[in-house]
C-alpha cells in the first residue's frame, strides 16, 4: 500500500529516486541518499512510501507509463506500413536512453497489488497489441525478442564485430512474417 499524503513530497520523492538511479546507478538508489537529494531527513520518507521496494514500484510504473506514452505517441503520428520496425527502433532507444532504469524495470517482479503498477504495465502494452491487432501471444514474443535483443546490448554481451541493427531488422523482419 502506498500512502497518500501529500502528493507533490511523494512526487519529488520519486523523481528524485529516479535522478539517483539514472545518474549513478542502482547502488546509489537507497532511501538515504534520496532523503538527501531533497533535503530532509531519511525516516520522512516513510511518511511518503513504505519502503524501497514502494520506491522502486513508483519508479517502474512512471517508467512504463512514459515507454507506453511515447510508443503510442510514435504510432499516432506514424503514417507507413511498418509501425513494428519503429516500434521496436522507439523501445530499443528508450532503454539505451534509460539503461538504469530499463535494468530496473526488467529486472524484479512487478508489485501487482500496485494499482499504479498494473495501469502502467496495461499501458506500455498497448501499442504492441494495437500493431498486432490484439494477439497477445504476438505482443509478447516481440516483447521478448526486443527485451532480450536490449538486454543483451546493454549488457554488452554480442562479440565486437557484430552488427547490431543488422541483427535488429533480421529479428523483427522475422516477427513481420508471423504477422502476416
Amino acid at each position: 500500500m502506498t500512502p497518500t499524503i501529500p502528493s507533490t513530497r511523494r512526487r519529488q520523492i520519486i523523481e528524485a529516486a529516479r535522478r539517483l538511479l539514472e545518474e549513478q546507478g542502482p547502488e546509489a538508489l537507497s532511501m538515504r541518499n534520496v532523503a538527501a537529494e531533497i533535503g530532509i531527513r531519511a525516516p520522512s520518507l516513510y511518511e511518503h512510501v513504505t519502503d524501497k521496494r514502494a520506491l522502486e514500484s513508483a519508479i517502474i510504473a512512471d517508467a512504463l507509463t512514459e515507454q507506453g506514452e511515447a510508443q503510442l505517441a510514435f504510432l499516432e503520428n506514424y503514417h507507413g506500413d511498418d509501425p513494428l520496425t519503429g516500434i521496436a527502433k522507439n523501445y530499443r532507444e528508450w532503454a539505451l536512453d534509460h539503461p538504469h532504469l530499463y535494468r530496473l524495470v526488467f529486472s524484479r517482479d512487478l508489485d501487482r497489488d500496485e494499482p499504479a503498477v498494473v495501469t502502467a504495465e496495461q499501458l506500455a502494452a498497448q501499442p504492441m497489441r494495437r500493431i498486432t491487432r490484439g494477439d497477445i501471444s504476438a505482443s509478447r514474443a516481440i516483447w521478448a525478442f526486443a527485451h532480450g535483443m536490449v538486454s543483451l546490448e546493454l549488457a554488452d554481451r554480442f562479440p565486437p564485430d557484430t552488427d547490431i541493427d543488422e541483427l535488429w531488422l533480421r529479428g523483427i523482419a522475422a516477427l513481420k512474417a508471423m504477422l502476416n
